[in-house]
Protein backbone atom coordinates (compact mmCIF):
# COMPACT_ATOMS: atom_id res chain seq x y z
CA UNK A 1 0.00 0.00 0.00
CA UNK A 2 1.04 3.58 -0.46
CA UNK A 3 -0.01 6.65 1.47
CA UNK A 4 -3.09 8.34 0.04
CA UNK A 5 -3.16 12.00 -0.91
CA UNK A 6 -6.15 14.22 -0.29
CA UNK A 7 -7.57 13.08 -3.63
CA UNK A 8 -10.71 10.96 -3.36
CA UNK A 9 -12.34 10.05 -6.63
CA UNK A 10 -15.95 8.86 -6.84
CA UNK A 11 -16.30 5.12 -6.35
CA UNK A 12 -16.76 3.42 -9.71
CA UNK A 13 -20.21 1.80 -10.00
CA UNK A 14 -18.67 -1.61 -10.79
CA UNK A 15 -15.20 -2.95 -10.04
CA UNK A 16 -14.41 -6.45 -11.22
CA UNK A 17 -11.59 -8.41 -9.59
CA UNK A 18 -10.25 -10.81 -12.19
CA UNK A 19 -7.11 -12.54 -13.43
CA UNK A 20 -4.83 -10.30 -15.46
CA UNK A 21 -5.02 -10.71 -19.23
CA UNK A 22 -2.36 -9.91 -21.84
CA UNK A 23 -4.17 -6.67 -22.74
CA UNK A 24 -3.65 -5.48 -19.12
CA UNK A 25 0.15 -5.62 -19.25
CA UNK A 26 0.84 -1.91 -19.99
CA UNK A 27 -1.44 -0.69 -17.17
CA UNK A 28 -0.21 -3.39 -14.80
CA UNK A 29 3.38 -2.41 -15.55
CA UNK A 30 2.52 1.24 -14.91
CA UNK A 31 1.01 0.43 -11.49
CA UNK A 32 4.04 -1.68 -10.56
CA UNK A 33 6.15 1.37 -11.39
CA UNK A 34 3.99 3.58 -9.15
CA UNK A 35 4.41 1.19 -6.22
CA UNK A 36 8.16 0.91 -6.85
CA UNK A 37 8.48 4.71 -6.92
CA UNK A 38 6.63 4.96 -3.60
CA UNK A 39 9.20 2.60 -2.03
CA UNK A 40 12.12 4.36 -3.79
CA UNK A 41 12.82 1.15 -5.69
CA UNK A 42 14.14 1.00 -9.21
CA UNK A 43 11.56 -0.47 -11.56
CA UNK A 44 13.03 -2.82 -14.15
CA UNK A 45 9.95 -4.80 -15.12
CA UNK A 46 8.42 -4.34 -18.55
CA UNK A 47 5.23 -5.56 -20.19
CA UNK A 48 7.43 -8.18 -21.88
CA UNK A 49 8.80 -9.58 -18.59
CA UNK A 50 5.29 -9.57 -17.15
CA UNK A 51 4.04 -11.47 -20.20
CA UNK A 52 6.79 -14.06 -19.72
CA UNK A 53 6.07 -14.45 -16.01
CA UNK A 54 2.27 -14.46 -16.26
CA UNK A 55 1.59 -16.18 -19.56
CA UNK A 56 4.87 -17.73 -20.71
CA UNK A 57 5.98 -21.31 -21.04
CA UNK A 58 6.47 -21.56 -17.26
CA UNK A 59 4.12 -19.06 -15.54
CA UNK A 60 5.80 -17.87 -12.35
CA UNK A 61 3.27 -15.49 -10.80
CA UNK A 62 -0.46 -14.90 -10.63
CA UNK A 63 -1.78 -11.37 -11.02
CA UNK A 64 -5.22 -10.08 -10.17
CA UNK A 65 -6.51 -6.72 -11.36
CA UNK A 66 -9.31 -4.44 -10.21
CA UNK A 67 -11.05 -3.35 -13.42
CA UNK A 68 -13.62 -0.52 -13.63
CA UNK A 69 -14.33 -1.23 -17.28
CA UNK A 70 -12.44 1.88 -18.35
CA UNK A 71 -9.21 1.46 -16.38
CA UNK A 72 -7.39 -0.75 -13.91
CA UNK A 73 -7.37 0.77 -10.44
CA UNK A 74 -5.44 -1.87 -8.54
CA UNK A 75 -3.63 -5.17 -8.61
CA UNK A 76 -2.29 -8.01 -6.51
CA UNK A 77 0.56 -10.38 -7.36
CA UNK A 78 0.80 -13.85 -5.83
CA UNK A 79 3.94 -15.99 -5.71
CA UNK A 80 4.02 -19.64 -4.56
CA UNK A 81 5.82 -20.55 -1.32
CA UNK A 82 6.69 -23.81 0.39
CA UNK A 83 7.61 -24.65 3.98
CA UNK A 84 9.49 -27.93 3.48
CA UNK A 85 9.88 -28.68 7.20
CA UNK A 86 6.09 -28.56 7.57
CA UNK A 87 5.09 -29.87 4.14
CA UNK A 88 2.87 -26.82 3.66
CA UNK A 89 2.10 -24.87 0.54
CA UNK A 90 1.54 -21.15 0.71
CA UNK A 91 1.18 -18.05 -1.38
CA UNK A 92 2.91 -14.75 -0.82
CA UNK A 93 0.81 -11.69 -1.53
CA UNK A 94 3.90 -10.11 -3.04
CA UNK A 95 2.27 -6.85 -4.15
CA UNK A 96 -1.01 -5.17 -3.29
CA UNK A 97 -1.72 -1.78 -4.83
CA UNK A 98 -4.72 0.50 -5.33
CA UNK A 99 -4.33 3.74 -7.27
CA UNK A 100 -4.31 7.02 -5.41
CA UNK A 101 -7.83 8.43 -5.17
CA UNK A 102 -9.39 4.95 -5.26
CA UNK A 103 -8.33 3.82 -1.80
CA UNK A 104 -10.87 3.51 0.99
CA UNK A 105 -13.60 2.04 -1.24
CA UNK A 106 -12.87 -1.63 -0.46
CA UNK A 107 -10.87 -2.48 -3.58
CA UNK A 108 -7.86 -3.68 -1.58
CA UNK A 109 -10.11 -5.85 0.59
CA UNK A 110 -11.64 -7.42 -2.51
CA UNK A 111 -8.19 -8.10 -3.99
CA UNK A 112 -7.09 -9.81 -0.75
CA UNK A 113 -10.30 -11.87 -0.60
CA UNK A 114 -9.78 -13.08 -4.16
CA UNK A 115 -6.11 -13.84 -3.40
CA UNK A 116 -7.24 -15.99 -0.45
CA UNK A 117 -9.63 -17.86 -2.72
CA UNK A 118 -6.89 -18.54 -5.28
CA UNK A 119 -4.51 -19.76 -2.57
CA UNK A 120 -7.17 -22.08 -1.10
CA UNK A 121 -8.03 -23.45 -4.55
CA UNK A 122 -4.32 -24.14 -5.14
CA UNK A 123 -4.24 -26.28 -1.98
CA UNK A 124 -2.37 -23.71 0.10
CA UNK A 125 -2.35 -23.77 3.87
CA UNK A 126 -1.48 -20.10 4.28
CA UNK A 127 -1.29 -16.68 2.65
CA UNK A 128 1.53 -14.39 3.73
CA UNK A 129 2.26 -10.74 3.16
CA UNK A 130 4.91 -8.31 4.31
CA UNK A 131 4.93 -4.58 4.85
CA UNK A 132 7.74 -2.18 5.57
CA UNK A 133 8.39 -1.61 9.28
CA UNK A 134 7.20 2.00 9.21
CA UNK A 135 4.15 1.43 7.00
CA UNK A 136 1.61 1.57 9.82
CA UNK A 137 -1.37 2.04 7.49
CA UNK A 138 -0.49 -1.23 5.76
CA UNK A 139 -0.03 -2.96 9.15
CA UNK A 140 -3.51 -1.82 10.25
CA UNK A 141 -5.02 -2.90 6.92
CA UNK A 142 -3.50 -6.40 7.01
CA UNK A 143 -4.49 -6.91 10.64
CA UNK A 144 -8.03 -5.76 9.74
CA UNK A 145 -7.95 -8.44 7.00
CA UNK A 146 -7.09 -11.07 9.70
CA UNK A 147 -3.38 -11.44 8.95
CA UNK A 148 -1.40 -12.17 12.11
CA UNK A 149 1.96 -10.43 12.58
CA UNK A 150 4.96 -12.74 12.77
CA UNK A 151 8.38 -11.74 14.03
CA UNK A 152 11.08 -11.59 11.42
CA UNK A 153 14.13 -13.61 12.37
CA UNK A 154 17.48 -13.93 10.74
CA UNK A 155 18.82 -12.43 7.57
CA UNK A 156 17.80 -13.06 3.97
CA UNK A 157 20.65 -13.46 1.51
CA UNK A 158 20.66 -13.28 -2.24
CA UNK A 159 23.06 -14.33 -4.97
CA UNK A 160 22.79 -13.15 -8.56
CA UNK A 161 22.66 -16.02 -11.05
CA UNK A 162 23.25 -14.04 -14.21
Amino acid sequence: MTEDTEITLPRPPVVTIRAAKPRDLPELNEMIGLLAAHHNDVVATTPETLERDLFGEMPWITALVADTGSQLIGYAILVPLYRAQEGKRGMDLHHLFVRDGHRGHGTGQHLVSRAREIARNAGCDYLSVSAATGNLAAHRFYEFMDFVPRPVTGMRYMQALA
